[in-house]
């Protein structure tokens, strides 16, 4: 869904090759600070590449900069399964090799042959995660529980929604009883109305880096995606990740090869190289999300590998429900009430 983090770099960032004697760059294209260094460092120096880092804010301003481009100028990027279909069809998308990607046959296989790409033509799961409410609950002891919480009037200028289209009209449609993937126009309204309803309380919206506003102490709760709520646990203990009752919104991130790419076998050795079990390892003990791959959670600490916030309970995943593409009438209609709800 997603910083992602969902991650702390705000701004483009290039990470420059170990070595003077790169003969190829690979231009990725993802949210701030969401892959980790130490794995980027390797491939460089394993392949003898640069790897030029570029970052986005959300799934919409990734998808307008390769609709205007084309296709061109990225070989990896990283995009919500929600985008992944409609981009297929827009012939945006290059078809992922998977002779060339072995190392996914390692991944969860409830990961792979989704909706958005039943076949996995164009995608490849990188991470998934939950986007649930977030407290200081030494600003907060009453504690939250619900989405409906953050509509109470004592929580006005205090809450953070996370700058995502789909997360927040998610919450207002679960809030209502309804699915988040919800194509029904009075549905939609519904969710569009109760959103209004909020905007009193909403100090701000962040999708860069969702944990900073709850650490700087500029906003006491909201939502949050559940690596972001580990990252800010820890530098604040005092922060608190819920899955809220009525169910939570759950994503998944994917690889993608843009279809102008000029480096494809560059572009899948390296998500070849990201399933490898330590750098799966190496994606959940960075972010704080969960990886796509079995093996990379044997890897970690127990206290990592246990945790409820990466990996939430099975009774929790089952009230929670995943991000899917709604088709392009309904996404219209998702647009208009959100550039409403922004403006």
């Amino acid at each position: 869904m997603k910083t992602f983090l969902k991650g702390c770099l705000i701004t483009s960032v290039l990470v420059m090759s170990t070595s003077a004697l790169a003969k190829e760059t690979l231009n990725v294209y993802a949210w701030g600070g969401y892959l980790p260094e130490k794995s980027l460092a390797q491939f460089e120096k394993q392949e003898n590449v640069t790897i030029n880092y570029t970052t986005f804010e959300n799934n919409e301003g990734m998808y307008t900069k390769l609709k205007l481009l084309k296709g061109t100028g990225y070989d990896v990027v990283f995009a919500s399964a929600y985008f992944i279909d409609k981009m297929g069809r827009e012939g945006l998308l290059a078809e992922i090799d998977h002779s060339k990607v072995p190392n996914m046959k390692d991944t969860m296989p409830g990961l792979l042959g989704l909706p958005h790409d039943p076949q996995n033509k164009y995608s490849l799961p990188y991470i998934w995660g939950i986007t649930g409410l977030y407290y200081n609950k030494n600003l907060i002891p009453e504690g939250i529980s619900s989405w409906s919480d953050l509509w109470k009037p004592q929580y006005a200028q205090q809450v953070m929604l996370i700058d995502d289209m789909r997360d927040v009209f998610g919450m207002a449609l679960k809030m209502n009883g309804h699915s988040i993937n919800s194509t029904n126009p009075a549905e939609i309204k519904q969710a569009y109305e109760s959103l209004v309803k909020l905007k009193n309380n909403v100090l701000l919206y962040n999708s860069d880096a969702p944990h900073v506003p709850y650490i700087s102490g500029e906003v006491s709760l909201g939502m949050q995606w559940n690596g972001n709520g580990f990252q800010g646990q820890q530098e604040m203990p005092e922060l608190t990740f819920v899955m809220p009752k009525e169910g939570a919104v759950m994503w998944m991130d994917n690889f993608i090869i843009p279809a102008g790419t000029e480096h494809k076998e560059l572009a899948e050795k390296f998500i070849n190289f990201m399933y490898e079990p330590k750098n799966q390892a190496e994606i959940v003990n960075t972010l704080g999300y969960s990886s796509a791959t079995k093996a990379g959670r044997a890897l970690l600490p127990e206290s990592i590998r246990n945790n409820p916030t990466i990996f939430p309970s099975d009774a929790d995943m089952k009230k929670g429900e995943f991000t899917n593409d709604v088709g392009p009438e309904a996404l219209a209609i998702y647009d208009e009430y959100w550039q409403k709800l922004r403006n």
